[in-house]
């Protein structure tokens, strides 16, 4: 390959195109043969020539002019391509393609995706909580109990890993029973305390606190046994 030839391809530069595009063309409704139509749109675009003639794209691939035109034409329907009309600053009106429909198509697609996995990984979660009482409590759960576990995900909007945190927190008291999860979760959300860190942090202080009134003989728990807070004495 000659120094020439190569410095040529340089300075023909890319063509800026989304990758997200090649990956996800075929799930929005795209042909080959129309994703290959709309590089050669933005390829003329970024060389200054934003509404391209059918023999122009014809000229560049295996589709007579006909089928060029058929192929915009259905792009347009579909509401991937549009015509944009104008008026420049001299006052010659202009068209010109834009491929803004198919972005916004291609970002709907990509956020409905992100949607559909978020719902799935919530799923996941919350079967996975539902083992996980069912486990501690050595039984299956009955409906108002897994109502409530549903209400405190749906309606008081305490995620999965802070009602684990509260379930953990119920065993180690040698109180477990919904009411009091219930307890130490609206405590909790009173005190604006909504990550894992905050709640452990939170039992951490409450027991150093405990501790301490202990020692100055405040209180007479036994002192093999570590004290926990009663959230329904609160």
């Amino acid at each position: 390959m000659s120094k020439q030839l190569i410095v040529s391809f340089m300075k023909n530069g890319g063509v800026t195109i989304p990758s997200f595009l090649f990956q996800y063309y075929k799930q929005i409704g795209l042909s080959d043969i129309e994703c290959m139509v709309i590089l050669h749109l933005q390829t003329f675009k970024e060389n200054g020539n934003e509404f391209p003639t059918h023999e122009q794209l014809s000229s560049r691939m295996l589709l007579d002019t006909d089928q060029c035109s058929q192929t915009l034409v259905s792009l347009i329907q579909r509401g991937f391509l549009a015509i944009e009309k104008g008026r420049s600053d001299s006052g010659i009106y202009y068209e010109k393609y834009t491929l803004d429909p198919l972005w916004n198509k291609l970002t709907d697609y990509l956020l409905l995706q992100e949607k559909e996995q978020e719902k799935d990984k919530k799923q996941v979660e919350e079967q996975s909580l539902y083992t996980v009482f069912e486990q501690e409590f050595g039984r299956p759960l009955s409906p108002i109990e897994c109502e409530t576990l549903a209400m405190w995900m749906d309606e008081d909007g305490h995620s999965t890993s802070i009602i684990k945190t509260a379930l953990k927190e119920a065993v180690l008291s040698g109180k477990l029973n919904f009411r009091y999860i219930d307890r130490i979760l609206f405590e909790w959300k009173k005190n604006g305390i909504r990550s894992v860190e905050q709640a452990m942090e939170h039992g951490k202080k409450y027991r150093m606190h405990q501790q301490k009134v202990k020692s100055d003989g405040n209180r007479k728990n036994d002192a093999s046994k570590a004290p926990f807070y009663n959230w329904l004495e609160n």
